[in-house]
């Protein structure tokens, strides 16, 4: 009953007038809030990993309403002693897709799929995605995600704090001035970010298909109107030209070169090659995929042929200093399985697991522009707090036992 009360609720704040939805939302808040009160609770665990690269034994994590207060040391009794497991901040993933999923069928990309069904599969996906650890996420988008975004930020919908693109900008033919328009408009919608294509996908060679104009028109006015972008670029060429038009974010990046690795530490852009899950996910669900776009026996061989290629590109891109915030790219099949790319970054790629875990934190929340408020516990940051069992900078693994779960202040997992 719970759950389709939240489904109806999530129809409510997609189809409620915009200044409806906002006061319905400010009025939920409020109302959690007093449920919250201003009582404080505190955590303690054999391990705290402040997210930053700082760790202490048997710390002790204070928390009033959505904020935490303090995080020491201190003896005597506290509201969860939790035990042998690492607290951590919540994990960000800073590229999802999280209205993506299987049909009744059983298959990607089903025609005819009821709004009821649809619904119940993006709340699940949700759902999943919050109690695997990961508190925040970063959707590579659709106009979906609005309604969602909201619905998870009033309380009705159990889910990770959502960042959304709302679209996903092909510029293909299209001018200087109407890409300009689109990035203004993407704007008034009320997008956190703008995802670009600057390539074709992988299971189409992954060559550049904009010019440099279009990417300088799109960067450029997004930078006006004071949005990241997010440019979606397998080529080496593409990622310079992206580089160049003053992008904030390299998506995948599978041939990126040295030349396209200096460009990006030189202009100090933040790099997301997804090399853990995304290709694993289509690989084993490949019979749920095929026939849908350009998911073909030729696409998946494309995919099969770049999974070798993946650690080394990441490899050589830890090496040069660049910047990885942790990103999936999580399609249907994969959510609530986000870690992965950690592990995979760690036994693959040489990361030490400190680093993974920082990239899934004060990382990823730098590439958001919110290192101030999330990624990290401290004092004033927002609640956002897991629990692993055992030690995942000893064990990465571990980053996939997670135990507990607060999101600003409130517990979904314990």
């Amino acid at each position: 009953m719970r759950y389709r009360l939240q489904r109806v609720k999530l129809f409510a704040m997609t189809t409620l007038h915009a200044a409806a939805a906002v006061l319905l939302s400010a009025f939920t808040a409020t109302a959690l809030g007093q449920a919250q009160g201003a009582q404080s609770i505190t955590i303690r665990a054999a391990r705290v990993l402040d997210g930053r690269g700082g760790s202490a034994a048997n710390g002790v994590i204070e928390v009033r309403g959505t904020s935490i207060v303090t995080v020491d040391q201190r003896p005597g009794p506290v509201t969860y002693d939790l035990g042998d497991v690492t607290v951590m901040p919540g994990m960000i993933d800073v590229h999802v897709h999280i209205n993506w999923y299987f049909g009744p069928g059983g298959k990607y990309g089903e025609r005819d799929v009821t709004a009821a069904y649809a619904a119940d599969a993006v709340l699940e996906n949700a759902r999943k995605t919050l109690l695997a650890g990961f508190t925040t996420v970063q959707s590579l988008g659709s106009a979906a995600d609005r309604g969602l975004r909201e619905a998870i930020a009033a309380g009705v919908v159990v889910g990770p704090r959502l960042l959304s693109s709302l679209s996903q900008i092909q510029p293909g033919t299209q001018t200087a001035e109407q890409l300009r328009t689109r990035v203004r408009t993407l704007k008034t919608d009320g997008a956190d970010v703008v995802k670009i294509f600057a390539s074709g996908s992988i299971r189409d060679g992954g060559k550049m298909n904009v010019t440099q104009e279009q990417l300088d028109a799109l960067c450029g006015e997004a930078k006006t109107q004071g949005l990241r972008t997010a440019v979606h670029a397998h080529s080496a060429d593409a990622i310079i030209a992206a580089v160049k038009a003053g992008c904030t974010q390299i998506e995948h990046g599978l041939f990126a070169d040295d030349a396209a690795i200096g460009a990006m530490k030189d202009a100090g852009v933040f790099f997301d090659p997804n090399i853990g899950l995304v290709l694993q996910n289509y690989l084993e669900n490949k019979d749920k995929y095929l026939g849908a776009g350009n998911y073909t026996q030729e696409g998946f061989a494309f995919m099969e042929k770049a999974l070798p290629a993946l650690a080394p590109v990441f490899s050589k891109a830890l090496k040069a200093g660049l910047r990885m915030p942790l990103g999936t790219d999580a399609v249907a099949g994969a959510h609530g399985q986000n870690a992965r790319e950690a592990i995979v970054r760690v036994k693959d790629g040489g990361q030490s697991p400190m680093d993974a875990i920082l990239s899934a934190t004060s990382v990823a929340a730098q590439s958001l522009d919110l290192a101030d408020s999330i990624g990290t516990l401290k004092a004033a940051y927002q609640a956002d707090i897991i629990a692993v069992g055992g030690d995942p900078t000893q064990d990465i693994t571990r980053l996939r036992d997670v135990r507990f779960v607060m999101k600003g202040g409130r517990i979904y997992k314990r």
